[in-house]
């Protein structure tokens, strides 16, 4: 018995993936627009020579057919790679802990229902990051960016505009004006949370703070700031203390707190895991967080339920903002949309647990 032999047309199996994988669905989308299959295929494919009209045309009835593509078989055919890149410095190691977690997961969530996936970058020095911007660039295995922890005046904002590199930062910076961003109004929760300790009877409020080279830190001590001299408080010199973004860090900042000659009755930290470090601070000169010093942090951690008392802290959009990083990027991607178009400011809630109370009746904090 003769084998039968098996042709290949000019757009066969190999050459359009979606023709093999849904043919009848190729065939009733063309015949319902009367176009040729080759047409909705190559709109279906990204192709350049279809214009964006027809791609929208195509694609929109697709989706009102419940056309299905095998997306391994889409990038064989268009050659896209449909990957986003996050990039997470090693020399930013001591950021990584739940916050970037639940921000991963709610990228990932929705890139893998897009059928793109979501790798992590960790170049260990700011030279790394430029050649790998370079690298990306040469070789286009990579769709689009995600940056975090954006700096003042971010010079890879200008690198990779120029390197025609897509990309969204989650935070702004001085540099932002004409870049896609998702942030949080670092600034306002600042002046609100002064405000509410103000509220409770708080007047000698201090700050723990982060690098100033880190935008948010900026942003969230000026809140702080300029919430201080809205109701019109003294800010000693000394309350605005800076220290790395760590337990060790928050630690020791709340340590420079107690040393001055009239330490504050309440702190406002620039993270949970700086604010963490303070209350340890805080037990091991015998005063329990919440008493006689009120602590509240930012970022709204899980484990901040589990320490004692309670940390109270500022909450921010963790996995949610996550996910809107990730419909905007491909927005970005996939439309050719104006970066500046795409800019959303979110909104952070104080969260009262166990560490902010009224103070105590003006007692100085290292019991003299």
């Amino acid at each position: 018995m003769q084998p039968k032999a098996i042709s290949f047309d000019s757009e066969s199996a190999f050459g359009n993936p979606l023709r093999m994988e849904s043919a009848p669905k190729l065939e009733m989308i063309a015949r319902r627009l009367n176009l040729s299959e080759s047409t909705i295929s190559r709109a279906l494919n990204d192709y350049s020579d279809i214009s964006k009209k027809t791609k929208k045309l195509v694609w929109t009835v697709a989706n009102e057919m419940g056309y299905q593509p095998n997306i391994h078989a889409r990038r064989l055919a268009s050659g896209k790679s449909e990957t986003v890149a996050y990039l997470l410095p090693v020399h930013e190691s001591e950021l990584g802990n739940s916050f970037v977690s639940e921000l991963i997961a709610g990228m990932s969530s929705i890139l893998s229902e897009n059928g793109w996936d979501l790798t992590i970058l960790s170049p260990t020095t700011a030279e790394d990051e430029i050649a790998l911007f370079q690298k990306i660039a040469r070789n286009r295995h990579i769709s689009g960016l995600v940056i975090s922890r954006t700096l003042v005046n971010d010079p890879r904002f200008e690198i990779l505009n120029e390197l025609e590199i897509p990309f969204i930062t989650h935070g702004r910076s001085h540099s932002s004006e004409e870049t896609a961003w998702i942030d949080v109004d670092n600034e306002k929760a600042f002046f609100e949370v002064t405000h509410h300790l103000a509220n409770i009877g708080h007047k000698r409020i201090a700050h723990i703070g982060g690098p100033l080279r880190f935008n948010f830190s900026m942003q969230r001590a000026g809140g702080w700031e300029k919430g201080m001299r809205h109701l019109g408080f003294e800010i000693p010199d000394g309350y605005h203390q800076i220290s790395d973004f760590s337990f060790e860090g928050g630690k020791s900042a709340m340590l420079g707190l107690l040393e001055l000659a009239v330490p504050p009755t309440a702190v406002c930290c620039v993270s949970d895991v700086m604010a963490i470090g303070a209350m340890q601070a805080l037990r091991e000169h015998n005063i329990m967080p919440g008493q006689a010093v009120s602590i509240i942090g930012y970022d709204g951690l899980e484990i901040g339920k589990y320490v004692e008392p309670p940390l109270s802290t500022i909450t921010q959009p963790r996995k949610a903002a996550g996910e809107k990083i990730a419909k905007r990027i491909m927005e970005l991607i996939e439309t050719g949309s104006k970066p500046k178009e795409i800019q959303e400011l979110l909104s952070a809630t104080i969260l009262r647990r166990g560490t902010d109370n009224p103070p105590l009746v003006d007692k100085i904090v290292n019991g003299s």
